[in-house]
Order: structure tokens, then sequence, then C-alpha cells
């Protein structure tokens, strides 16, 4: 029997935020045919796996697709986010990703959509269900699952449980709590804080709570990436700090000191060293809530969990058959670690960030590259990669990578005419500044003032320990 074959312009693996990203900027400036193909049963990538109480660490205002705003612009009037503007929560992120495939990629007629499927060798669409194949001819693949995180519902766990004990993803969290139980949340990242803050907001006792914390992590303070044109001066001090700290720093440590005394990152404990950096935002009334849990365990990693002791790298921890040991070590809502590669290599168009920290940004610039640009040695110049971020060098490495990109980019107006009206660009508000919105001009001044010597100070930090720049 012969392999149906679906003929489009691109074929787009993955519908998670990136992909649908891409697709949403491309479908609005070219005449583009695609085929969307992804392994969940509707869009949104790990949103799908993601635990109940999820939500956003950053505004929902920069999140999602270009053409369509994530929620309604509310802000929170209560809660740890008070304040703030909105975060949306998973299943909000859902309905959100469904709506923008049934409701504008799907009616445009250009757009295919293959959702529970698998793709092998870049021209076969495989169903996960019925085991049906279609062959695809597509002029470029896009892959836009290169990055895709792991997540504890579906990572296998790197420890030992023993039988008898209570040891659950955090996905099934709001299931295990218990009456009279103690918790041990494993793992430090945006997941383990998210279950550590989901505790202590359903009512448990921060004395019942042990935190198991590898490694600690720089943090930033939400209150610095607030929408609307009334913070806009906020955003461009916490800029101008970070650029004046690179410029002004005498060693990696040196840096982040500056950078903390200037409120531009923040840690859970004044005297312990940040080891790791991985974007995490919070607000100062989360952290504050996170310390009062005191018995913070810093032993390395969980080795294994035995009825009566949690063995980790640098010693053991008792426990007992009352506590739900709580596992949120799978690089949840995390990073890969894959090596970065051209973005754009002959038919081939492999998703990676453009833009420390902003995926769905990244996603949807590089649609627009591809849409206005003509060969890859010119897109591959306007989108370099900035490697996913792991820890404090690390950061620095990419931030040497990422900066230059401020003059790179103001050198194209069509470039920066685009950036203006991206709903997903954190920082589209700054051309809208005038010579009355004084404040904000001093900041941004202050920011090119230490534009160039902060690029410079960090090749010279680097060089200090040995480390490449990030490329």
């Amino acid at each position: 029997m012969s392999m149906e074959t679906v003929e489009v312009d691109y074929l787009v693996i993955g519908a998670g935020a990136a992909g649908m990203a891409f697709a949403d900027t491309l479908l609005t400036e070219t005449q583009a045919t695609m085929a969307i193909a992804d392994r969940h049963h509707r869009p949104g990538g790990h949103w799908n796996d993601a635990y109940p109480f999820v939500r956003l660490h950053q505004p929902s205002y920069f999140y999602g697709v270009n053409s369509r705003p994530l929620g309604s612009g509310a802000i929170d009037a209560q809660g740890p986010n008070k304040g703030m503007s909105e975060l949306a929560s998973g299943a909000e992120i859902l309905a959100y990703f469904d709506g923008v495939m049934r409701q504008r990629l799907l009616p445009s007629g250009r757009v295919h959509y293959f959702p529970m499927t698998d793709v092998e060798d870049d021209a076969t669409i495989v169903s996960r269900l019925s085991g049906e194949r279609r062959r695809v001819k597509a002029r470029k693949v896009v892959d836009a699952a290169y990055l895709s995180p792991s997540v504890p519902a579906t990572t296998t766990r790197s420890f030992g449980v023993a039988p008898g004990v209570t040891c659950v993803p955090v996905g099934e969290l709001p299931r295990a709590v218990r009456p009279g139980a103690s918790y041990v949340v494993i793992g430090a990242g945006k997941t383990g804080i998210d279950a550590c803050l989901w505790l202590l907001e359903s009512g448990i006792d921060p004395r019942q709570i042990s935190w198991i914390v590898p490694r600690d992590s720089w943090l930033y303070d939400r209150a610095a990436f607030q929408p609307g044109r009334e913070n806009l001066a906020t955003l461009i001090s916490f800029m101008a700090n970070q650029v004046e700290a690179m410029a002004e720093g005498e060693s990696v440590d040196d840096v982040f000191a500056r950078l903390e005394a200037k409120g531009a990152v923040l840690r859970l404990d004044p005297a312990v060293k940040p080891t790791m950096h991985h974007c995490a935002i919070v607000t100062r009334t989360e952290l504050a809530a996170l310390r009062k849990i005191t018995d913070v365990v810093r032993l390395g990693r969980v080795r294994r969990i035995d009825g009566d002791r949690i063995l980790l790298e640098r010693g053991e921890i008792p426990t007992d058959a009352d506590t739900v040991h709580v596992n949120c070590s799978a690089c949840a809502f995390g990073f890969s670690n894959r090596p970065p590669c051209p973005i754009f290599e002959g038919r081939r168009i492999t998703l990676q960030w453009t833009r420390n920290c902003s995926p769905t940004f990244s996603a949807a610039m590089i649609a627009h590259v591809e849409a206005a640009y003509g060969s890859d040695a010119e897109k591959n110049e306007i989108c370099t990669v900035i490697p996913t971020p792991r820890d404090p060098l690390r950061w620095l490495q990419i931030m040497a990578a990422d900066l230059p990109k401020a003059l790179q980019w103001a050198a194209r107006p069509e470039l920066m005419a685009w950036m203006a009206q991206s709903r997903l660009d954190l920082i589209a508000g700054l051309a809208t500044l005038g010579e009355t919105d004084v404040k904000e001009l001093a900041e941004l001044e202050r920011y090119r003032r230490n534009l160039a010597p902060a690029i410079e100070n960090l090749q010279r930090l680097l060089a200090q320990t040995g480390a490449p720049r990030a490329a």
C-alpha cells in the first residue's frame, strides 16, 4: 500500500512553545505551507507533562507567540506575586497553545498538524497510535525539539528507593499529602522552588519540610521584568546594573557580588555561594517564604533512600515511613545541555536561543530572519546561538556573546523595527522613549556607557579563568 505524501515548504518537528512561536511568525510574514508534527496529543510541548501547580516564572505578557496575547494583562491582587503581572498556569498555557493551533494556524489552510506522531529521517511522519506512516516532502526541516527539557513525569529517577518508602514525582504531590506527614523536597531548580512554595502556600508548617539543595542558585527578582511603560525605568535600570557590574568586576565572584549589591541577582542564603544560574525568577515575597524552611540539606545529590535514612554524595540524613519524598531532580522546565550548532544549515533550521533566557522570542526572531534575509551566512550572523545557562562562569560566557548583539542588531534598522513591534521582546518598549522620559533615558545612557567596557572586561575575566567566550 502506498503512503500518503504531504508536500509543504516547512516540516516543523515539535509543537512546543518554540515550534509554535516559529510557525506563528512564519505564517504572518510569508505564504509558506507547514506540517507540524509532535509526539504529544495537543500543542504545548513539555507543558503537557507539567505538575498541576506549575506557573510561568516570567510574566505571561512576554510568553507565547507574537500574534496572540497570553492572559488578560491582569495584575495579581493577592498571593506572593501580588502587585505584579499575572503568571499563566500550566492549564492556561496549554489552552492558549491549543487556541493558537485551532483558531489561527489551522484555519489559515497552510498548516497541517499531526499530533501523537514521531518523525523519522526528516521525511516520514509515523503515528504513535496506529503506526500509520506518511511521507513528507519539505523544502526545509525545522527542529523545534532540539532544546527540549527533561521533566520529572517522563524522566527515570536517578536514585534508588527502598520498598515501603513514599517517593513521588512532583506531579503527584497534591495526591500524596496527608495529615501529620513530613516532606523532603529533592532538587533546587525551578521545580524544587515551586514544590516548596506550594507546600508552604497549602499551609504546611516550614518545620515539616526538609529541602535537599545539591547546588544553590542565583535568582532574578521578578520585579525587574514587569511589562508596561510605568515599569520601563526599572527594567532599564536592571540592564544598566548588569553591564556596570560586568564592566567593573575584577573576577567572576566579584561580578556577582556587584550584581547582588545592585539587586540584579538574589540568593536563598546570604552565607552560601551559589554555583548554579538557570535564569530562575522569584519575587522577594517568595524568597522570604523559602527562607522559612530552615532544614536545608547541602550534602550533594541523593544516591538512595532507605527506610530510615537518605544517602547523599557527602553524607546522610534520617528519614522515616511518615515522610513524603518529592522528586524534583530532573531538569524540569530547565534547559537541555545539547551543544550549540548553526541555526541555519542548508535545508535544516535548528531552533536555539538568540537572546539569553528568551526561548519564544528567539524562535519568533529566527522565523523572521528566515523570511526576511537571504543566505545562511547572513542569517547565522544575525542569529548567533546563545547557549543555555548552567553556572556563574557559563553565564558570563553567555553574556560575552549576548552583549555584542546589541551593537550588531542596532546596525540593522529593519531588524530593530521588527523587534520594536514584537510582543515577545522584553525590551521592545525602548523604541517608544521620548525626550520627556528623563529617568529612563538616564538609565539607558548608563547602560550604553558601560556596554563596551563590559564586553571588553568580560573577555579579560574569561581569559583569566581559561574559559573561552561562548560561541
